[in-house]
């Protein structure tokens, strides 16, 4: 049956009206039915659903294999061991199935701060068994005769702005409003930089927006990328959510410019960096091979001593690392071979034995290799106190927050998270989004993600281990599409985007680790929730401390066709002018996203026949008259003066009114503050729009001694403090 003849009004299907596969997908955490863009429901086709649950591991190809995955999932849910993490609440009861703690037994906790709890349990037959509350946040251990469990017993909320204000000031002050800046750290210039924005230029901007009040540096994901594969550059695409891009490491900022200078003489790269740099924009291979040259050279001066304080350095750091961080290195140097040898770059296309982290193949080819691995290893080093450093030069210049890490919804399939972690990811599946009024056809992101049956088996660890990686260079993380953490679009690898389903995942399982490790890092977080929310989701962020974000292009009036005034936008979130998926203040003022999208073909024909970009500009110039009332009646434009023509955009007004709103945490993105048309980012292009690829025209340090960049900085501030007194 499709999804178009099935279309229905009705209510949620009902049990008995399932067929065995629909009931199995059901029970395994699929909605078979979901609501389109025009509020109408659709069915899932039961083969999406089939296949669907063959990668999710439960196969369902027979009565009999439907029965025995039923059974599967009935283990799980109601087996007689517990899993390996179990997540709670600080001061509330920890409930565990009957099954597994039987009235009358003992049990033992062993909490991280080395205090013993016995008990025993004492739940009436039948019933839930509860663990008293534990009121010591923590990694916690259960033991039950002889099998032990990971107690995960998270704080109520995250980590807030608050709580971030109060420990670098008076512990009774409230926050004032806060502001900071978002930047795309590739668009970033530095002069020197080799053609990309690095880590050096980032804490350049750190430490100058802090010394202008700014509080906080949102910044483009800087997940680990393709070294073999330099076209693979969208950040949002990444290889590992576990490890940094090493395209913007700074050779010297670690070892030191005559280091530097001596490996990029050796390279031979000097003219190549400098015809880099000039370039508006990024020739990511180019910039790439160079970039790589010269660590290649820094990396063989570096091995000569042994006996230095950054060679122990770099040991430790390696140490710590652990299997995670050798299998990343592995990858590296093996996808980079795999590449040379058979133009294969896809790890699912490698031999049986090398797409085993595990395997002896792989073992011998690491020890084989050792020098090319540990090359990799070196890198991710110096990526990783690079970035530090840019956080450490933003905090230590004033800011309360620093650096807002950001975290993709998923990573390339092809890429070493999903080598590393085969038992946690789902493969041959894609993260997506349905039909929509905008992309009629869905969307289908290419980007692996986690299996929510393996991710409780594997007792979260590859999750954990994944925030812990984006909370340990910064002061807070923004989680991307954190609508995901409910439910994720799935698309099975070579069919269209519409034929896919929801499969839904363990929310407050998710939400309290973040919140656990939120505190542990004390870091703030800020959920994605732009787009259709579930009814409530919104609520539920808020009660675990998760701010939400707010953008000016969407805080409409629920009557008629205005904005929302600033004293309506929501308290619990951040606000914003706009993101890099969406038009710049002036981009949007002047309708370039309209002749962008007529570029692609995303422009939808109209049953009246007009022209589509025609009739759009239309709508756009009486949106226009909207904002600039809206500006008039928050006292932000004059009242007698008329909206500016289309040339002229009124971005301070934008900044201002943003300003103005109870958000506790408002980001300017570099674009609207330079009055930038062109966003980074145009959706549903590939190659016709410069995706990622931008750079600004001024250094960081030019940027600082513009007058028009530092008054329009003053004003931010000044709109700040304001908001504070109304």
């Amino acid at each position: 049956m499709s999804a178009a003849a099935s279309k229905t009004g009705t209510a949620r299907t009902t049990l008995s009206t399932m067929s065995p596969i629909e009931t199995l997908a059901e029970r395994a955490g699929f909605e078979i039915e979901w609501k389109d863009a025009h509020k109408e429901m659709r069915r899932v086709p039961e083969s999406t659903l089939s296949i669907l649950l063959e990668k999710l591991g439960l196969p369902c190809g027979n009565a009999t294999q439907i029965k025995q995955s039923m059974a599967t999932i009935d283990a799980e849910v109601t087996g007689k061991k517990l899993p390996p993490l179990v997540t709670a609440e600080v001061d509330s009861g920890i409930a565990l199935p009957v099954s597994v703690a039987k009235s009358g037994a003992r049990y033992r906790i062993e909490l991280e701060s080395g205090e013993v709890i016995d008990g025993r349990f004492t739940s009436p037959k039948g019933e839930t068994a509860l663990l008293s509350p534990i009121s010591e946040p923590g990694y916690h251990t259960l033991v039950i005769n002889d099998h032990r469990t990971t107690l995960a017993v998270a704080p109520s909320r995250c980590y807030t702005i608050e709580d971030a204000w109060r420990s670098l000031n008076d512990a009774s002050s409230a926050a004032p409003p806060l502001w900071g800046v978002a930047a795309q750290v590739y668009g970033l210039r530095r002069k020197g930089d080799g053609g990309i924005g690095d880590f050096s230029a980032l804490a350049a901007l750190a430490k100058n927006v802090a010394k202008r009040n700014g509080h906080a540096l949102a910044i483009s994901p800087m997940h680990a990328m393709f070294s073999a594969e330099p076209n693979k550059f969208s950040p949002y695409s990444p290889s590992s959510r576990l490890f940094l891009n090493i395209a913007h490491i700074d050779p010297a900022a670690v070892l030191g410019a005559p280091a530097a200078r001596a490996a990029i003489e050796k390279a031979g790269v000097a003219d190549e960096l400098k015809s880099l740099e000039a370039l508006d924009l990024i020739d990511w291979p180019r910039a790439m091979k160079a970039r790589l040259a010269i660590l290649r050279s820094l990396f063989e001066t570096f091995l000569k001593d042994k006996e230095t304080p950054f060679y122990k350095d770099f040991a430790a750091f390696v140490e710590d690392g652990g299997r995670p961080l050798e299998d990343h290195a592995r990858f590296e140097a093996l996808q980079a071979e795999q590449l040379a040898k058979n133009g294969e770059g896809h790890w699912r296309n490698w031999s049986d034995a090398l797409r085993d982290p595990r395997s002896d193949a792989v073992a011998s080819f690491a020890e084989a290799n050792r020098h090319e691995v540990d090359f990799y290893l070196f890198t991710q080093w110096l990526a990783a106190k690079s970035l530090m450093h840019a956080q450490h030069a933003g905090r230590n210049a004033g800011m309360t927050v620093g650096l807002v890490a950001d975290l993709a919804v998923g990573c390339d399939s092809a890429g070493s998270h999903a080598w590393s972690y085969p038992d946690e990811m789902l493969t041959g599946v894609s993260v997506g989004a349905p039909p929509d009024l905008f992309n009629q056809a869905g969307q289908s992101w290419g980007l692996a993600t986690f299996s929510p049956r393996a991710m409780r088996m594997q007792g979260f660890s590859a999750f954990i281990d994944m925030l812990r990686c984006a909370f340990k260079c910064a002061g807070g993380i923004r989680i991307d599409h954190i609508l995901g953490l409910r439910r994720l679009w799935l698309v099975p690898e070579g069919e269209s985007a519409k034929d896919g389903a929801y499969l839904r995942y363990p929310l407050e399982d998710l939400l309290r680790l973040i919140a656990l490790e939120s505190w542990r890092f004390r870091a703030i977080v800020v959920g994605e929730d732009l787009g259709t929310v579930p009814p409530g989701f919104t609520e539920r962020l808020q009660e675990h401390g998760l701010l939400g974000i707010r953008v000016l292009w969407f805080e409409r009036a629920e009557e008629g066709e205005g904005f929302k005034p600033p004293r309506d936008w929501d308290s619990s979130v951040t606000a914003t002018t706009t993101t890099h998926d969406l038009p710049t203040v002036t981009g949007w003022w002047r309708g370039e996203d309209i002749v962008w999208r007529s570029k692609i073909g995303q422009t939808m024909e109209r049953a009246d026949g007009r022209d589509a970009v025609e009739a759009a500009m239309e709508e756009r110039g009486e949106d226009r008259a909207h904002l600039w009332r809206a500006f008039q009646d928050a006292e932000i434009a004059p009242t007698d003066v008329e909206a500016p023509d289309i040339d002229n955009a009124p971005v301070d007004e934008a900044l201002a009114f943003v300003a103005a709103t109870p958000a506790p945490l408002v980001t300017y993105p570099l674009e609207d503050l330079l009055a930038l048309a062109e966003q980074p980012n145009l959706p549903g292009s590939i190659d016709e729009h410069p995706n990622w690829r931008r750079r600004l025209t001024k250094s960081v340090d030019a940027l600082f001694e513009d007058d028009a960049f530092c008054d329009r900085l003053l004003a931010v501030d000044r709109a700040r403090r304001q908001s504070l007194e109304t």
